[in-house]
């Protein structure tokens, strides 16, 4: 045997995102680096780590052990890289979040003072929908994640951050009606929803249900950037939250329209497993956003108070 670190992780990453292409892009390699890696490493066993059936990629159950092998080997090399840092007085370790997806245009604000400022320390940030991030945080892969409704099946503390603000919105051409009633809008044109899974489509959802409105028309897709895509050319209305419009409100391609009851208010809320034993690089972490979440949120939400 004769196998280097690099395909430890890489072969890791095959099994963990089950094809090449995703490995590739999460690693930044080319798809030709992963798979010549990935037969180097084959090659050092009698027993195939992988097969393909009908061009999809499985993990043999070999396979699935020589990972688990794999993910100890690392995480073993990280301790020492970590031990290192320790006894010359750094910070280090890893941060391993998982985050909502509209999230994405809260938590890099949270983290970038800290990251400055702790050099040694490797982040790990999934960006998904909620239902993968509750899934995450059950499993404990995670130290903390980022969301706007609290999970009911799990106990969990959190830490606020500041609050998640949902409205109607539609394009510039959007004319506003008098009367500020939802099932006016949603009667005469379609309604673009989030995936399943969504906390924006749940809250959606929610709302729509109070209000006995059934829509008559409407759209899913998966992203927030799509939705939001969508609703500049036309396509149709749909509720999302205000953190990830500003650019888009302030050169009037999408405007906010009036209805009764909304916006939808909920908060942005850091949560970790009840009773989780932080590590060093978490516990310090949580100290950073609890000090400073004031002055991250003034200083770059100060315009969400404006709607």
């Amino acid at each position: 045997m004769n196998y280097t670190l690099h395909q430890l992780q890489v072969f890791l990453k095959i099994t963990q995102t089950k094809s090449i292409t995703k490995a590739s892009e999460e690693l930044h390699l080319t798809q030709p680096a992963v798979s010549i890696q990935l037969r180097n490493f084959q090659d050092q066993f009698e027993i195939p780590l992988t097969e393909v059936i009908g061009r999809k990629l499985y993990i043999t159950d070999f396979g699935k052990e020589i990972a688990l092998a794999a993910e100890n080997i690392i995480n073993e090399v990280y301790a020492i890289n970590y031990k290192t840092q320790a006894f010359k007085g750094q910070l280090s370790g890893r941060l391993k979040l998982s985050v909502v997806s509209t999230g994405k245009y809260v938590m890099p604000y949270y983290l970038s003072e800290f990251m400055k400022n702790n050099s040694e320390v490797e982040l790990e940030m999934d960006v998904t929908n909620k239902s993968k991030v509750i899934k995450s945080l059950k499993n404990n892969e995670i130290d903390f994640a980022l969301v706007s409704i609290l999970p009911n099946d799990i106990i969990v503390e959190s830490l606020p951050l500041m609050d998640n603000k949902l409205f109607l919105v539609g394009n510039k051409f959007t004319e506003i009606n008098q009367d500020s009633s939802l099932s006016n809008y949603v009667s005469s044109q379609p309604l673009i929803y989030r995936e399943l899974g969504s906390a924006t489509r749940f809250s959606m959802e929610n709302f729509l249900d109070k209000k006995g409105i059934v829509p008559n028309m409407k759209i899913q897709l998966t992203s927030n950037e799509a939705v939001k895509q969508s609703v500049i050319a036309g396509l149709g209305l749909s509720i999302m939250p205000l953190i990830g419009l500003k650019n888009e409100l302030e050169k009037g391609d999408i405007k906010i329209l009036p209805v009764d009851k909304l916006p939808i208010v909920s908060s942005w809320r850091l949560i970790w497993l009840k009773g989780k034993k932080l590590s060093p690089v978490a516990k310090a972490y949580l100290d950073f956003v609890s000090k400073f979440n004031e002055e991250i949120k003034n200083k770059h939400f100060e315009w969400i108070k404006n709607y």
